[in-house]
C-alpha cells in the first residue's frame, strides 16, 4: 500500500518508517480495498515522557478512517493506531456486508 510519511520536527529513522509501513501493510488482510494512507509523526511540546503522536489517514473507496494515539515511543503509539484502525476496519467491512 502506498504510505504517504509526514515527520513533522522529528527525525525518523529508515528502520521507524520501515516498522509503520509493515504494520500499516497488515491491514490489507483485513480491507484489501484501501487505497492509500498518510502517516504523521509529531512530537508534543512539554516535558511528558508519552510526548509522540502518530496520526494514521486510510483512504478507502467512499470513506476515509483515521486513528490518532500518542505514547512514550513512535512504536507504541504505532501500534494502538494500528489496533484502532483495525477495529474501524472490521466495524465498516461489517456494515458494508449486510447491505
Amino acid at each position: 500500500m502506498k504510505l504517504q510519511m509526514n515527520a513533522v520536527h522529528v527525525n525518523a529513522t529508515p528502520q521507524l518508517l520501515d516498522f509503520i509501513q509493515r504494520k500499516v501493510d497488515k491491514l490489507e488482510a483485513i480491507y484489501e480495498r484501501i487505497v492509500d494512507g498518510e502517516v504523521f509523526l509529531k512530537l508534543e511540546n512539554g516535558e511528558a515522557i508519552d510526548n509522540k503522536i502518530v496520526e494514521i489517514k486510510l483512504n478507502i473507496p467512499g470513506n476515509q478512517l483515521f486513528a490518532k494515539e500518542q505514547s512514550e515511543s513512535f512504536e507504541a503509539a504505532t501500534d494502538q493506531a494500528v489496533d484502532a484502525l483495525r477495529r474501524q476496519l472490521r466495524k465498516y467491512k461489517e456494515k458494508q456486508s449486510s447491505h
